[in-house]
């Protein structure tokens, strides 16, 4: 038994529940039981060969040194680019931080602002690492619930009346893990305008599945759209998810200059620099040509149709369609308070959860991680196959319930 006494900042925190929940089905696979698993948020895709083979190239150039602790001039001229075609978001190259993943940066601006007594408003569902991320940097989560007679998304109503003096952030993830909900252009400006009122207010928009979008409007950033915004906001993105980079761990940002600077300082006593091949394969994919995108979101959205068709084919469940990422979040309200084969009742979201798992060899995410219940959370980035039986398996479980 160990005497080494922890931080406060470590005890306080969860193992993140998307992680435990992975663990857990490598767990049943070990012991030989046959699971479907629709808990991983990561591209089911491989990296496509064009990046791979730019990677190739830097190394084979001699990029595999030191870069600045800011990321090369190359990749931040890409996302620089891209932030301002795609988004309408001007920004200079000294604007721009580049990280090692964009879970590494959303932190960074978290450890580079927030202090003790501060709050930062986290609108449910919410991902898993949020409220986290702000307890062990010292500040409190304002859990402030947007349920699914909002479409899960905050409203300028709500928003308001969470605003404090100690507010230091609101959070604002679109499209949404959990749910895949995204802000309109309107949506958003209606925001921004109780946001311009209270400057001590900074917004953190988790962007990272944008490209992974079906809705019938154009992606767009808050402060694209209300570029008044710009000393406040900070627009968070990488490239794990559009182009199925998530062992490449780059992220990156755009924000005041004076917190860029803050959050490089961190990481130039962190990590010195995110990798130099890393950055040199985002650049590329940030400038190639985007075809394998535009066919990697096509075949998302023919999974996210389908699993919403069965979903809502099962007795008990709901499930709303949603505009991006590759996750479905359906209501599980019509189970909560059935019986088991055993007997037993169920009595919570995680009881579904764990009942599909045990039951139908199904893996989930229970809603009680993200925030708001009685739903969880299955992910779309597996194949058609394991879509439709997961499914029917789902199904069969839920009709053995009295």
């Amino acid at each position: 038994m160990s005497n080494i006494k922890l931080a406060s900042r470590v005890t306080s925190i969860r193992v993140s529940p998307s992680t435990a929940a992975a663990q857990k089905v490598r767990d049943l696979q070990a012991e030989g039981r046959k699971i479907l698993n629709l808990t991983v948020g990561e591209p089911d895709f491989d990296t496509p060969e064009p990046i791979k083979a730019a990677a190739i190239r830097a190394m084979e150039a001699g990029e595999t040194k030191y870069t600045p602790v800011n990321g090369t001039v190359e990749l931040r001229k890409a996302i620089q680019h891209d932030f301002k075609t795609r988004l309408n978001i001007d920004c200079e190259l000294n604007e721009i931080c580049v990280g090692g993943g964009a879970k590494q940066v959303l932190f960074v601006a978290l450890m580079a602002t927030v202090e003790e007594g501060d709050e930062v408003i986290v609108p449910t569902p919410y991902w898993v690492s949020y409220p986290d991320m702000v307890i062990a940097n010292g500040g409190t989560p304002v859990i402030l619930p947007c349920g699914e007679d909002v479409g899960f998304k905050l409203t300028p109503a709500a928003l308001e009346a969470a605003i404090t003096p100690r507010t230091k952030w609101v959070i604002l993830n679109s499209p949404s893990n959990p749910t895949g909900a995204a802000y309109t252009e309107a949506e958003l400006r209606a925001l921004g305008e109780v946001l311009v009122k209270h400057p001590h207010v900074l917004v953190m928009c988790d962007e990272i599945y944008d490209r992974i979008w079906y809705a019938d409007f154009a992606p767009c950033s808050i402060l694209g759209v209300v570029p008044a915004l710009k000393s406040q906001a900070l627009v968070v993105n990488g490239v794990s998810k559009s182009y199925a980079m998530t062992g490449w761990r780059i992220g990156y940002a755009a924000g005041p200059l004076d917190l860029i600077n803050v959050i490089n300082k961190l990481q130039s006593q962190m990590s010195s620099c995110p990798s130099s091949i890393s950055q040199a394969a985002a650049a590329f994919a940030l400038t190639a040509d985007q075809s394998d995108v535009v066919k990697t979101v096509e075949v998302y959205r023919q999974r996210r149709d389908r699993a919403h068709q069965l979903i809502n084919a099962i007795d008990g469940l709901s499930c709303t369609l949603h505009d991006g990422a590759f996750y479905l979040y359906p209501s599980c309200a019509g189970l909560i308070g059935k019986k088991k084969p055993d007997g037993k009742v169920l009595e919570t979201d995680l009881d579904v959860s764990l009942y599909l798992l045990e039951e139908a060899g199904v893996a989930s995410v229970h809603g009680g991680a993200y925030g708001l219940e009685p739903y969880f959370r299955i992910s779309t980035a597996t194949s058609m196959k394991i879509i439709e039986e997961a499914c029917a398996a789902i199904a069969e479980a839920c009709s053995k319930l009295q």
